[in-house]
């Protein structure tokens, strides 16, 4: 099988070749933790865990890493005087955890914070300055981006074309789309977020964070760069600046995901126009939350609404109603394989959406034979759905909630049947009363009566 994937940097599909099949590499820029995860993160989140759960099936183990930048102008914002700012990211990346393991994203293989990695920050700070690529002034370090001929290549920008870098006091900056990769200790700042280095005490700028990481998890050259669309430019294109310029081959791949939009406007924290996840999940079933957020297809924008979830909530019950329904006659869980058409859809540029009307088929021809009675092909097609929402991030057991809803819905039905029944006997319509007995019997459910109730259970 052949996985092709849309390359930011080519701007066009790609055959996926890995540097070693037997252990494919991908880095994702995870979440700066200044505040909780709003449903934009977990969108993004969820974009590589299928495009990594997916590398998984096809080539066995793939070395997936994630950071948490925890130390950011942002995080040292919205410290307190109650809360230290690494308190406060401590804090944040337990609720960024919570949120993506209630949707069921894997964990990283690896997920460092950049508080860990200074040193190796400064390390590659100090190869650009001596390549020539990077200055020290007036206690801050910055990229000299005219010194890098290909800056502009991942996003295909002129550099006379580029907005003034922002990310730093433009006090000694040659040119003022330079951007910072070390920043001086500022008065008022907390001493525990100084660091001491060669070119005087301060902190890494944000770009160099990533690019520090990756090397330091991946090394020199690896797969896969992942991350919000948001992320291409200023960030992704300085990552890829600086770790080129640095001598590294860095990336292969570069893979973004879509925004989440309200109202036709990217969901940001700054726009504060955002949902929480944390409100989405308090009152949305998990997987229903994740369903929503994997039917558009990874690279669009994806508009949130409440008929977005409604939506998702019907279609994940057509399946899981479906598996449970086979389920009574037949072992599902176990036994499937992907279809080729599941496949091809998935290879193509990670098209979930596509891969999800193969699944919706499957369930209405398994319905459609399991009425006709032709329970051979109805348990065959259950299997195959099994097999293909595991590989989306679906365990379709009574862990997922759909096994108790079932016996819910099916008590229900059955308690609707006794009262009839009780109502015919006390009419002594016997003849009614029979004929409600005899087709629950028919469906294998035994009735009891007993001197407190009628009872019922499964005939086994």
């Amino acid at each position: 099988m052949t996985i092709s994937l849309h390359d930011t940097k080519a701007q066009e599909l790609r055959e996926f070749v890995p540097l070693d099949a037997s252990n494919v590499t991908m880095y994702v820029c995870g979440p700066t933790v200044q505040s909780g995860p709003h449903i934009g993160h977990v969108r993004a989140a969820l974009s590589f865990d299928v495009l990594r759960r997916w590398l998984e099936h096809t080539y066995g183990r793939v070395t997936f890493v994630r950071n948490v930048t925890d130390i950011d102008d942002k995080v040292l914002a919205n410290a307190t005087s109650q809360e230290e700012w690494w308190a406060l990211a401590y804090r944040m990346e337990q609720e960024f955890a919570a949120a993506y393991a209630a949707v069921g994203i894997q964990i990283p293989t690896y997920e460092p914070r950049a508080t860990g990695s200074v040193p190796q920050m400064q390390e590659l700070i100090a190869q650009l300055i001596e390549r020539g690529h990077a200055y020290a002034a007036a206690g801050d370090v910055y990229f000299d981006v005219r010194s890098w001929p290909s800056y502009g290549a991942l996003t295909h920008q002129s550099i006379d074309a580029m907005e003034p870098a922002a990310d730093a006091d433009p006090r000694g900056k040659r040119d003022p789309r330079d951007f910072a990769l070390w920043k001086g200790a500022k008065a008022g700042e907390p001493a525990s977020a100084v660091w001491d280095s060669p070119w005087g005490a301060g902190r890494p700028g944000w770009h160099i964070e990533c690019s520090a990481m990756a090397r330091r998890y991946l090394g020199e050259a690896f797969d896969i760069h992942g991350g919000g669309l948001d992320l291409r430019f200023p960030h992704h294109e300085n990552e890829l600046a600086q770790s080129t310029a640095a001598g590294d081959d860095f990336a292969s791949y570069w893979v973004h995901n879509g925004l989440v939009t309200v109202g036709g406007q990217k969901m940001s924290k700054s726009l504060g126009n955002f949902t929480l996840a944390s409100d989405v999940l308090a009152v949305r079933d998990a997987m229903v939350v994740r369903y929503a957020l994997l039917a558009a297809h990874y690279r669009s924008t994806l508009d949130i609404t409440p008929s977005t979830y409604d939506e998702a909530e019907a279609a994940l019950g057509r399946i899981r109603t479906f598996v449970d329904r086979v389920s009574r006659v037949a072992e599902v869980r176990e036994g499937g394989t992907i279809t080729a058409e599941f496949a091809d859809a998935m290879n193509d540029d990670l098209g979930v959406p596509q891969a999800l009307a193969v699944v919706h088929d499957a369930v209405r021809r398994g319905n459609s034979a399991l009425d006709d009675g032709d329970a051979d092909t109805a348990i065959a097609l259950a299997r195959s759905v099994v097999a293909a929402m595991r590989v989306l991030g679906f365990e379709l057991t009574a862990a997922s909630g759909t096994s108790s809803r079932a016996e819910g819905a099916l008590d229900a039905l059955v308690q609707t049947m006794i009262s009839q029944r009780s109502q015919a006997r006390a009419e002594k319509d016997w003849g009614a009363a029979d004929r409600i007995r005899e087709a629950i019997a028919a469906a294998g459910i035994v009735l009891e009566d007993t001197a407190d109730g009628t009872h019922w259970s499964i005939n086994d």
